[in-house]
């Protein structure tokens, strides 16, 4: 089953249904199977003119908007890969993603123009940066180009000359969250998104008249694997810059949403909102809950919608997916049938497979080529690492029932996922340590009241430093991205370790949780509860 690339998938609708809406922004204005065919064949003579040719990279940092699938499809025409970048990023983070994936142009939109400037170091490559919102005048980059999308894309024609992009392909990096090191840029090729949109909502019961409602950014595969779903379909795709409860359900019932995903915080608050008469009372029929509240049931009795959950990774290809409406919310669901041949096992440090009702990483594999990652981006050394013995190591400890269901137990390695976002402690430490009062720091996942995680970071501080807690995050405010800037704050004296190796031993922190010696800044009267 090889992929038809979103590019060429878009030709295609532009001669059977051209006219049909494709791209519906939920604040007004929708773009037709037609115009975003037009428009990412005009990007890709647009970059072209700039340079780009098949292997560059080229950095996204946009708000989810339609203008920024065009960009990266444009892009895909001419053989770049793009790199969606998380528009909350700044300091350290985005220096480090600008820097090491070697682009020489950013599509960004105008509000982080000038953040994404102040970022760059000795490491970047960047000499231009176009901008599809421009509406004011636009900075000086000193060294870099800052010039307005439309006076790159009012010139050239759309391009008919291109050739469509093939299943191996790259169609995009995605830095995900680093755990003993720096993040890591996933090479993802066309047939994995291919792979990854089939197995979330059953294909066959989609078609034109469907919509998908999607909150979510282009730096997380969430953000592109509907775009790619809808145009097989034919259905319209609803894209907002980010998740609202308020706003949710008027969404939905406004641009007649049926399908969408949410992950375990965004149920959470639909889930806690007041009841309301008509809450059953909309045109959603189908969600991916990741993963599934305890009251999932619940939630699909009181919306009216069914509900199923998978567990995936950006590396891999929606291994596990579990029945429409389980019983059992602990669950991930199976492995997966059909294509791509999804093969998985739960081993010890040693890839040899432990007994049923143990507890070991679960790897991956497939049967059908190019449907898991392709590596990371300049990182030979932890591609062999994860991909050991022919494996998809996935650092994630699992068991599996008599009946084949599998669990998510706890994380191998030392990653946090705090509403959506994958956090790496690697980075969070290096943010804290930069502090010059603080000696060594270890970050820490905790239990959310809202589902998934909560950060929290364990500080030993220099000698005679009295610095609090209050004092320490205000310090990070600033420089550190918003979602890893840790809710809880402990000091200690010194962090547990190993005697051999001296590595914190994390398990014995966690074990710690939350105590009468955290400060949480949610409780401080100052900091409010969205941060």
């Amino acid at each position: 089953m090889s992929a038809i690339s979103l590019p060429e998938l878009l030709c295609e609708r532009a001669r059977s249904q051209g006219d049909a809406p494709y791209l519906v922004d939920y604040r007004g204005g929708t773009v037709t199977y037609g115009e975003a065919d037009v428009g990412a064949r005009t990007w890709a003579a647009a970059l072209r003119t700039l340079g780009l040719g098949a292997g560059d990279t080229i950095l996204s940092m946009q708000p989810n908007r339609p203008g920024a699938l065009m960009s990266w499809l444009g892009a895909a025409w001419l053989g770049a890969m793009d790199v969606g970048v998380n528009t909350d990023y700044r300091g350290s983070m985005l220096s480090y993603v600008v820097a090491h994936s070697q682009a020489a142009t950013a599509v960004v939109g105008e509000e982080y123009v000038s953040r994404l400037l102040e970022s760059l170091d000795e490491g970047s490559k960047l000499r231009t940066i176009v901008v599809p919102d421009a509406v004011g005048a636009l900075p000086d980059g000193g060294g870099v180009t800052v010039v307005a999308a439309e006076d790159i894309l009012r010139g050239p024609a759309p391009r008919e000359d291109l050739t469509p992009p093939s299943p191996w392909d790259i169609c995009y990096i995605i830095y995900t969250s680093g755990t003993t090191g720096p993040s890591k840029g996933v090479l993802t090729p066309w047939e994995q998104l291919h792979a990854q949109t089939l197995a979330c909502l059953p294909i066959e019961e989609l078609g034109p008249d469907d919509a998908y409602y999607c909150p979510f950014s282009l730096a997380h595969g969430g953000g592109r694997m509907p775009a790619y779903l809808m145009a097989l379909v034919g259905g319209r795709l609803v894209v907002r810059d980010r998740f609202s409860g308020s706003d949710f359900w008027s969404d939905v019932r406004k641009h007649g949403c049926t399908a969408t995903a949410l992950l375990g915080a965004m149920s959470a608050f639909l889930m806690h909102q007041p009841p309301q008469a008509d809450d059953s009372d909309n045109p959603m029929r189908s969600v991916v809950m990741l993963p599934l509240l305890p009251e999932h049931l619940e939630f699909a009795e009181r919306f009216g919608v069914r509900l199923r959950t998978t567990f995936s990774m950006t590396e891999i290809s929606v291994p596990i997916v579990s029945d429409w409406d389980p019983a059992d919310h602990r669950s991930c669901g199976k492995v997966r049938e059909g294509y791509p041949g999804v093969d998985v096992r739960i081993v010890d440090e040693h890839d040899m497979e432990v007994p049923e009702g143990s507890v070991g990483e679960l790897i991956v594999r497939t049967s059908e080529p190019w449907t898991m990652n392709a590596g990371y981006f300049r990182m030979p050394e932890a591609t062999v690492a994860a991909w050991r013995n022919g494996w998809f190591h996935t650092g994630d400890g699992f068991t599996r029932d008599a009946e084949g269901r599998l669990y998510f137990v706890d994380r191998v390695k030392d990653a946090i996922r705090r509403r959506g976002e994958n956090i790496s402690s690697f980075e969070v430490e290096a943010g804290v340590n930069a502090h010059p009062d603080v000696v060594e720091s270890a970050a820490v996942a905790v239990p959310s009241e809202w589902g998934e995680d909560e950060v929290k970071i364990y500080v030993v501080r220099a000698p005679g430093s009295t610095l609090t807690a209050a004092e320490l995050v205000d310090w990070l405010e600033p420089r550190m991205t918003p979602f890893m800037i840790p809710r809880y704050v402990e000091f200690r004296d010194d962090l547990p370790k190993t005697e051999a190796t001296l590595r914190v031993r994390k398990v014995a922190l966690r074990a710690s949780g939350i105590n009468e010696h955290t400060w949480d800044r949610l409780a401080a009267p100052r900091h409010n509860a969205d941060r």
